[in-house]
């Protein structure tokens, strides 16, 4: 075997393992193994491509500038594995927009670096060749400035509230449009100075398409932000003759596609809705209420404590606010306390509990919760009606009756967790304030709610104690 036809083969098994990894990803129980699996075959790839050095017929086609490329491949691990060790689980939909925006900006920077490469011959190449390029620049320009507006959203170093102006759909429009006819242009006329006009175009395009859309709504921007930059790198791919390019990139586009539109569904929301309807924005939410105030039961850490300590069967929902006390490790004690009273406990799990799907699932999962006590949603329902207790920690839109009861609501459509089926509901909340939808929750105001005010990890912390009391 010959050391092309040995490196054809390398790309071949790394690109199994991308598939590979993508089924394990799929279950939270594989999802760790899926990922080593995509970094062995990451490695394999990376391994390979050293050995084309020289491997072109006049040493054009090989590999060149290799200290550079160890140089940055040291400085990209050293910037990413301490940011990936010591981010939070709660900032990790932050990780992925900024890692998902290195990876298009990457893309764009290889379709540039071509058309330089090229530029003296680029009326040589063929229509498809320079359509490869240019389409590298769209993309990826528009995936890192649009997942840099997300990083930026989602950190709150920006507001999170959708960013609208009059004509702003227009003005959109017409960037988006104007992009696409130096695209045209090009294929024509290939030009150094348009590819800048198109590269500045591009990033413009990214961050208004990100501006008007809400906070919470931009985990499925960035799964979509994921796809388009798949289908840069697969366009690096075709420029740059590689295979494994060429699959990753793809693998990465499908995914990110299936995956917005699965958490578009899991809102009860079409995908043009979620990117067109400033959803969140103080105009959209409207009003928390009629103004008036609505009587509420409320408890204390040692009634709910009786209420949970004596039960059958409890179901715990986890929500956002969860996540973002750090209350995982608490939760699983009092799960724990109060399977060793005999009481019968899993954890419901709506689809975009958290920030991304299978968020709430590897939150929960790096506290020890064993899988068999998460439950999916669509799982997690029939059995609601026979909950004794359903404890609803820091969820809310995502357990709004609102969803099924009352056309016209924001939410409305949107399948959500019956808490309402259980016997009696305890609602953990910081203040009575509405969830991102801005609609009151009719689920706190039912006859069968207690409400437990405070963080969530602090009250949990005291129901830990009282049931061990109780």
């Amino acid at each position: 075997m010959n050391r092309g036809t040995a490196i054809d083969v390398a790309y071949l098994i790394a690109a199994i393992t991308f598939i590979l990894a993508l089924k394990g990803l799929s279950s939270p129980k594989r999802a760790r193994q899926g990922t080593f699996v995509a970094a062995a075959g990451m490695v394999i790839a990376v391994g390979a491509t050293f050995f084309v050095h020289d491997l072109g017929a006049n040493h054009d086609e090989g590999l060149h500038n290799v200290p550079l490329m160890v140089l940055a491949m040291v400085l990209g691990t050293a910037i990413a594995v301490p940011m990936a060790r010591f981010m939070k689980m709660t900032s990790m939909p932050q990780l992925i927009a900024i890692f998902n925006g290195v990876g298009g900006g990457a893309a764009a920077l290889v379709s540039i670096g071509e058309f330089l490469l090229h530029r003296g011959d680029i009326h040589t190449l063929a229509t498809y060749q320079v359509l490869e390029i240019v389409l590298g620049i769209l993309i990826g320009a528009m995936s890192f400035s649009g997942s840099a507006i997300a990083y930026a959203k989602l950190q709150e170093l920006m507001t999170g509230r959708p960013i609208t102006y009059p004509g702003q759909q227009i003005i959109n429009g017409l960037i988006f449009v104007g992009s696409l006819a130096i695209v045209v242009v090009l294929l024509v006329h290939p030009s150094m100075a348009l590819v800048w006009v198109l590269l500045a175009l591009s990033l413009i395009v990214g961050i208004s398409f990100v501006l008007p859309i809400g906070g919470a709504d931009v985990p499925v921007l960035i799964s979509l932000l994921n796809s388009f930059t798949g289908l840069a790198v697969a366009a690096s791919g075709f420029t740059l003759n590689s295979d494994v390019l060429i699959v990753a990139g793809t693998l990465v586009g499908a995914s990110g596609i299936l995956l917005t539109k699965l958490m578009s569904q899991a809102m009860g929301r079409s995908l043009p809705n979620i990117m067109f309807s400033a959803f969140g924005s103080a105009a959209a939410a409207g009003p928390a209420g009629s103004g008036e105030e609505r009587p509420v039961r409320s408890g204390t850490p040692d009634d709910i404590a009786v209420l949970l300590a004596y039960a059958r069967k409890v179901i715990i929902i986890p929500g956002y606010g969860l996540a973002v006390a750090q209350a995982q490790h608490i939760v699983r004690e009092l799960a724990e306390t109060l399977q060793a009273r005999g009481v019968d406990v899993f954890f419901a799990i709506h689809p975009v509990a958290g920030r991304m799907p299978g968020h709430m699932n590897v939150l929960l999962a790096e506290a020890n919760v064993p899988y068999g006590e998460l439950k999916e949603m669509d799982e997690a329902n029939p059995e609601m009606s026979t909950a004794d207790v359903a404890l609803v920690v820091g969820a809310n839109d995502t357990v709004n009756p609102a969803a099924k009861t009352t056309p016209g609501s924001p939410i409305y459509g949107m399948p959500i967790i019956n808490a309402d089926e259980a016997q009696q509901i305890v609602f953990m909340k910081r203040s009575m304030r509405p969830g991102f939808a801005g609609i009151e929750n009719e689920l706190l105001y039912d006859p069968k709610t207690v409400l437990l005010f405070g963080d969530a990890k602090d009250s949990l912390a005291k129901l830990v104690t009282a049931v061990k009391q109780a």
